[in-house]
């Protein structure tokens, strides 16, 4: 049988999408394997958010064209389209596809290598079982037309378009009779959700509410959205649906005003934080997780200073701090990138140091309390020790021991501890208990795994 290996660098819709050209390529008789060993097709699903992004993108495609010259090593994704407008190539790539052909990769693959295909008139009956996922991301909505002075994506995904509701709503019933206890409601400018850009009728908040009705969908979680974009409805629905994890990453990117107007974001500092205030008089124990960036083109000394503070007093659970770096065709490669390498490590680590002392607080109020995590497998994956590692509703990693047979169960366990990344705890269940727990298990296998190998957005 022919081999494919599939990576995935980015965002949770890259995921969701690689999983998607992963179904393809197993239909066709493939058999799946790490993106380290021989395979007959490569497929990466490439990152451009940052510089780093796109050099890692470059990298898997040497990598992969030495791990096997003869093998077909297609690029997808973001840098992909950006190499494609410019003109360009990646060197050991055989194939690049543009983002709008993304979901036909596989298409692309068999016409450049027809030779190793068995694709079957009856691909569902070639599909392997592909395993058991406790968290699965579900993609609701591409394309951003919002042009951040920062960011290429309105350059990379440039057709803003809702899928139908009733075809999001009819996955997700899948997935819960399949077994995942968490969707992942994903999209690239995800608050665009509605029927303007096709989705038949619902916004958002309806359909959040519609995917959380679904039998067997234990938990659902929204992922990155723009705070303009968090409307009324949509904090009742989370308000007032005990299966909407109450978790929200509202992208923020800087925490003072001249330098958010340069960036073109669509808000001030008092809007968000106006916002967190109402989010969390609405839903109590909210989450909320932002992005921010040090360095940004023309950021002062004092501008820096003034994002500091508003971490503090927003006090976010979880933050993903970036170091400025120019991309193609936005407004701010335009910009001198005035902020020294040095001062831009030297911001980052500031303001890292106090998102990790929030995060910190924020597990700390809970220690004592038994919460509902859901187990998502080893600490460390299947090489880990025998500590489980899983999330509780509002985002708060916990790691603690326990029988591996409770993966994809959601269990009580009592906090006891605050690590640099979440919480240590117990399970709260008597011998009797986690053995009827383990006794009912049905035996499952982990699905593949494609993992991001870099994070936009939770």
């Amino acid at each position: 049988m022919p081999v494919a290996a599939l990576t995935t660098l980015g965002c949770k819709v890259n995921q969701y999408e690689t999983e998607k050209i992963a179904d393809d390529v197993a239909r066709a008789g493939f058999t799946l394997t790490e993106f380290d060993a021989p395979a007959d097709v490569y497929v990466i699903n490439s990152c451009s958010v940052t510089a780093a992004a796109d050099k890692k993108s470059r990298y898997l495609a040497r990598k992969a064209s030495r791990i096997n010259p003869d093998a077909v090593v297609v690029m997808t994704g973001c840098h992909s389209q950006m190499v494609l407008d410019a003109g360009e190539w990646v060197d050991g790539a055989t194939l690049l596809v543009p983002n709008h052909e993304k979901m036909e990769t596989f298409r692309h693959v068999a016409q450049a290598r027809p030779e190793v295909l068995t694709y079957s008139s009856s691909p569902a009956s070639l599909l392997p079982e592909r395993g058991y996922r406790t968290r699965a991301t579900l993609k609701v909505q591409d394309g951003c037309e919002h042009f951040c002075g920062f960011c290429s994506i309105p350059y990379t995904r440039k057709v803003l378009v809702s899928r139908p509701a009733d075809e999001i709503v009819s996955e997700a019933a899948a997935l819960g009779r399949d077994g995942t206890r968490e969707i992942v409601v994903t999209g690239v400018c995800v608050g665009a959700y509605g029927p303007d850009t096709g989705s038949g009728g619902p916004d958002l908040a309806e359909l959040l509410l519609e995917i959380a009705d679904q039998p067997g969908v234990a938990r659902v979680r929204l992922s990155s959205i723009q705070p303009i974009e968090v409307t009324d409805a949509l904090i009742e629905a989370f308000a007032s649906h005990p299966n909407l994890c109450p978790h929200l990453h509202l992208s923020c990117q800087s925490g003072d005003d001249a330098v958010l107007e340069r960036m073109n974001r669509p808000y001030d500092t008092a809007f968000y934080k106006n916002l967190v205030q109402r989010l969390r008089a609405a839903i109590p124990d909210v989450a909320i997780t932002t992005d921010l960036i040090v360095g940004y083109p023309g950021e002062t000394r004092q501008e820096h200073e003034n994002t500091l503070r508003f971490a503090e007093e927003v006090a976010f659970q979880r933050t993903h701090v970036f170091r400025y770096s120019p991309r193609p065709r936005t407004h701010a490669e335009t910009l001198p990138d005035n902020v020294a390498h040095e001062e831009k490590v030297r911001r980052h680590a500031e303001l890292q140091a106090i998102v990790e002392r929030t995060n910190q607080e924020f597990a700390e109020r809970y220690i004592g309390e038994t919460l509902p995590v859901l187990v998502e497998g080893r600490e460390g994956g299947s090489s880990g020790g025998g500590n489980l590692s899983g999330h509780t509703t509002h985002y708060i990693k916990v790691v603690f021991p326990g029988p591996r047979e409770l993966t994809g169960q959601i269990v009580p366990v009592r906090l006891t501890g605050v690590t640099g990344s979440g919480a240590t705890g117990v399970l709260a269940l008597t011998e009797a208990e986690t053995a009827a727990r383990v006794a009912a298990a049905a035996p499952r296998h982990e699905a593949p795994q494609f993992t991001p190998l870099l994070m936009a957005a939770p």
